[in-house]
């Protein structure tokens, strides 16, 4: 077991490493990469995904209101946290929410439970952003526009993936082929970037991101165990979930909390130590799921 979990997990971690070792050696300019994997690959990851004929949403309705579930379990237990120990809510409550789906969550799920996973992933990395983009910025910013969520590139990708899907229309067999080939670059390319902004990130607030880094994984995991006795899922999906509650906080939290003004240096160590940690939280998610 302890081989099959490490065999699963070192390609995450050995692809995140050298991210983190190339920055920190030749502090490249990864932003225009970033916004092409959020642009064309991300999207195209998501529509090879969704366009397939054997994908059908409905079958994924109950693991979408798991997934929902999970992610509003995590963000109650941040709100009762932040409050219990005179924290900000604003400061704790997104980066308990919003978990690393798309860095960690999709190459995981491959990995872990194969090809066939990736949909149900993709179906929950899709759910999370949407989020993330809304309802995540609003708790950030009152006035900001959660119209901006429906606009963003993976989003408009999951609707046209959706009609194609829904439409009964079977794209050309090269064309589908292309398509996933351009969304196959996303996942490494989500991994290297994820090791270069750690390695730009600063370990401040050590306290908070350690108390942060280990609350975001337990209230998920509990969160998916509670969801798991109320939704009936397969048995992958039900491995997806516990995986996914288990999830470090998302660089993009980071993020926003630098565009908002929300205590970004806490936030940030609470980013850091959450994917540090994940070497340890992982593991026993997949134990879990595995045994």
């Amino acid at each position: 077991m302890l081989i099959r979990i490490l065999s699963i997990l070192f390609p995450l971690f050995a692809i995140t490493a050298l991210g983190f070792l190339v920055a920190r050696r030749m502090k490249p300019d990864l932003s225009h990469a970033n916004q092409l994997n959020l642009a064309v690959f991300v999207p195209a990851l998501v529509f090879g995904a969704m366009a397939s004929k054997e994908f059908r949403l409905t079958d994924y309705l109950p693991l979408l209101l798991a997934g929902l579930g999970v992610i509003a379990g995590t963000g109650l237990v941040g709100w009762l946290a932040a409050r219990a120990l005179g924290m900000a809510p604003r400061t704790l409550v997104p980066p308990m929410m919003f978990n690393n789906c798309g860095n960690l969550g999709l190459p995981l799920a491959v990995l872990a439970f194969g090809d066939a996973a990736l949909a149900p992933a993709v179906v929950l990395f899709v759910l999370s952003n949407l989020l993330h983009f809304s309802f995540g910025a609003w708790l950030l910013d009152p006035r900001s526009s959660w119209l901006k969520a429906w606009q963003s590139p993976p989003v408009l990708a999951t609707g046209a993936g959706l009609a194609v899907g829904l439409s009964g229309i079977e794209l050309w067999p090269p064309l589908l082929t292309a398509i996933r080939m351009v969304g196959d670059i996303s996942i490494p390319l989500m991994l290297f970037a994820l090791g270069a902004r750690l390695a730009d990130s600063r370990i401040e607030a050590v306290g908070f991101g350690l108390f942060g880094a280990v609350l975001r994984p337990l209230a998920g995991m509990a969160a998916a165990w509670a969801m798991l006795r109320l939704v009936g899922l397969p048995e992958r999906e039900q491995a997806l979930l516990l995986v996914f509650g288990a999830l470090p906080p998302a660089v993009l939290n980071y993020m926003f909390a630098e565009r908002y003004g929300q205590e970004p240096d806490k936030v940030a160590s609470m980013v850091l130590i959450g994917n540090l940690a994940a070497a340890v939280f992982l593991p026993v998610a997949l134990a879990l799921t595995l045994g």
